[in-house]
């Protein structure tokens, strides 16, 4: 983050190779790109994005290939806070589209927004999370289906969480057209 906020691109570049995550999110809520960007430094901020892309391009072969897509791993809790804590920061009602582990959800659960809703593909997912409890939840709205299929059982939400590793990047580029309707005005 600081190689990108200073405008150091050949660091920025060693630091990926050498395994830095792309996406991290400081305390701010600000990964290394918005640094690069906010600071004007289109270089390294080019640098960044492209590893963006070239991460869910390989993510979506591999899920092409196998027939599966990605799962989120547990090391990945203190990234899916930080994201919580973004979407929730205007309290209110929050969306997230993909359970997965619940790493994401069990946090928005601590902000205690109004309501909270959850949409989950994948059936053996959908079923865990009714055995686990998160049905009876006060504030709870859990829809079954794919986002596409379901948009009319949305609302208009204060928080948005889209987990783009259950979905291809095409999937993520058609859901921001729907943000209009989705996110209301100073949303996240």
């Amino acid at each position: 983050m600081h190689a990108a906020k200073l405008g150091h691109t050949d660091a920025v570049k060693a630091l990926l190779q050498a395994g830095a995550p792309w996406n991290a999110l400081s305390p701010s809520n600000q990964s290394a790109g918005d640094f690069a960007m906010y600071a004007g430094y289109q270089e390294a901020f080019e640098v960044l994005l492209n590893a963006g892309i070239q991460a869910e391009l390989i993510l979506e072969t591999v899920a092409r290939k196998t027939k599966k897509h990605a799962v989120m791993m547990a090391w990945e809790k203190s990234l899916m806070e930080a994201h919580a804590k973004a979407v929730c920061t205007g309290g209110g009602n929050i969306l997230n589209v993909g359970f997965g582990m619940g790493l994401v959800d069990t946090t928005i659960q601590q902000y205690g927004p109004a309501t909270h809703t959850i949409v989950e593909a994948y059936p053996e997912v959908y079923e865990r999370m009714l055995q686990i409890g998160w049905g009876k939840k006060d504030n709870m709205k859990i829809i079954f289906g794919r986002w596409k299929d379901v948009l009319s059982q949305l609302d208009s939400y204060d928080g948005i969480f889209f987990d783009t590793y259950g979905e291809y990047y095409e999937d993520l580029r058609e859901f921001h057209q729907h943000l209009r309707k989705l996110l209301k005005p100073g949303g996240i």
